[in-house]
């Protein structure tokens, strides 16, 4: 889950190759557009999404088009969620910061929890695009990256194998970082530094595991073991 496109490149890309070369599913999920970026269109967007999909190898992507700064995490915005967790039934979802620079991603990770809550309740009538009512699923765990701001994680994933795949991801997103050829405004992401950033964030969750790269995540929930050895 997240609210813009990119978001998940950003912080999650390299988590996303790595589960997909052990063979499983992954899909994203954008909650905006991204309309409201200073560079860019909702058009381009959408267009460089599909590419680093195709790079990511994922077996879906969906836009649910809420809007850029003002979606909200009202009924009507969560039980649209829910509609999407019922159509994948994921065991796991990711979902953004829960709280960060922009106020899109605190508000996309406490609509995606609440969302994930209501999802496995029966009582709560949601249908697909054909009109088939869908059975009530709650995901096993739900857990957030870390996105601008720094917070401390609960976990980190080595991502050192994929750290070229999760680059060439965010590369995709051609219209949001630095163009020397660009027109357009400048903007936060946009400076030469801020790619660089984002390498050292990951550099930095690496260290915490003893591996060149890595991306860390909160949990929601107390994780259960067990057995010792699972988490060596």
């Amino acid at each position: 889950m997240a609210a813009h496109p990119d978001d998940a490149e950003l912080s999650v890309a390299g988590t996303i190759a790595r589960h997909i070369a052990m063979g499983k599913k992954v899909g994203i999920v954008d909650f905006t557009q991204g309309e409201l970026g200073t560079r860019g269109t909702a058009e381009i967007r959408l267009r460089e999404s599909a590419a680093a999909a195709e790079i990511l190898q994922l077996s879906s992507r969906d836009n649910m088009k809420f809007r850029d700064g003002f979606f909200k995490n009202d009924e009507d915005h969560q039980l649209k969620l829910v509609e999407i967790i019922r159509k994948y039934q994921p065991d796991i979802v990711i979902a953004n910061a829960i709280e960060d620079r922009h106020p899109d991603h605190g508000k996309a990770s406490d609509l995606t929890d609440q969302a994930c809550f209501l999802s496995g309740l029966r009582m709560i009538h949601t249908f697909d695009e054909s009109g088939e009512s869908q059975a009530a699923w709650r995901p096993k765990s739900v857990f957030h990256y870390i996105q601008d701001r720094y917070i401390e994680p609960d976990f980190v994933i080595d991502i050192t194998p994929y750290w070229p795949v999760k680059e060439a991801a965010i590369r995709a997103f051609r219209s949001q970082f630095y163009d020397p050829d660009s027109n357009e405004p400048e903007s936060y992401l946009t400076t030469p530094d801020f790619l660089g950033f984002i390498e050292s964030r990951s550099q930095e969750m690496g260290h915490k595991i003893g591996v060149k790269y890595g991306e860390g995540f909160t949990k929601s929930k107390m994780l259960p073991v067990s057995d010792l050895f699972d988490v060596i």
